[in-house]
């Protein structure tokens, strides 16, 4: 990796999981950890004085929650960049996604993913864009084509998404197919920097932070469905 290192804060309630993160980070290049909190009030204080490019924040902690910790760190930043915040969670957590979404989290990954997946992670929200594991985006998609999102009236995939493109239109839909801009650069015979120029039209147009949001978006409207793009 060149240029500066990506600097990371890890935040979890268990010493344990601190320090295999602490390790894995210690041992790739590229990476230095900015450091550690136990609970969310502390992380609140530790993105003020370490300004980490990169948070991996557990949901589950005493004293502050890692929702209420990432909505504050966000709101702290103001107009300066934010840290980007990557929840780390597990299967029985899946209730926290969308109020950890609207808190301003940039994805999210299990807590016994891969140390090589980890790191990706954390190079691609650093970068800008949103990861989530496949089996949490499966399981956030089955959510919200069961109804809406809690709290938001159900949108139309005509008047939500009349802002777009006929070109627009299908690359969300492989988006939500869970299609990286290489893919969709295949399978619509365009190159990246076209396929990159429409990711960001369709995210300014629908008022959306990040491709996980477009996901979101994608089955919300009705624009796909469950079963006619089978998820990872």
């Amino acid at each position: 990796m060149t240029g500066n290192p990506v600097s990371v804060a890890i935040v979890d309630d268990q010493a344990l999981i601190r320090a295999g993160f602490r390790l894995i980070l210690q041992q790739a290049s590229g990476f230095t950890v900015a450091g550690e909190a136990a609970d969310g009030a502390a992380a609140v204080d530790l993105a003020a004085r370490a300004r980490p490019d990169v948070i991996l924040m557990d949901i589950r902690m005493p004293a502050m929650d890692g929702i209420e910790a990432t909505r504050r760190i966000r709101a702290a930043a103001g107009a300066s960049p934010a840290p980007r915040i990557l929840i780390l969670t597990t299967f029985d957590l899946d209730e926290y996604v969308y109020a950890a979404l609207k808190a301003g989290a940039c994805g999210f990954l299990l807590k016994d993913t891969l140390a090589a997946d980890l790191l990706a992670a954390v190079r691609t929200v650093h970068a800008g864009d949103a990861v989530t594991a496949p089996a949490i985006t499966r399981r956030l998609i089955e959510h919200y084509t069961a109804g809406p999102a809690p709290g938001a009236p159900r949108h139309s995939a005509d008047s939500r998404l009349a802002p777009l493109t006929a070109r627009e239109r299908e690359v969300l839909t492989l988006i939500a197919a869970g299609m990286s801009n290489t893919e969709i650069a295949a399978a619509l015979v365009l190159s990246e920097g076209t396929v990159k120029t429409h990711v960001g039209r369709i995210l300014a147009k629908l008022g959306l932070r990040d491709r996980v949001h477009a996901v979101i978006t994608g089955y919300q409207t009705g624009l796909v469905s469950a079963t006619a793009h089978d998820m990872p």
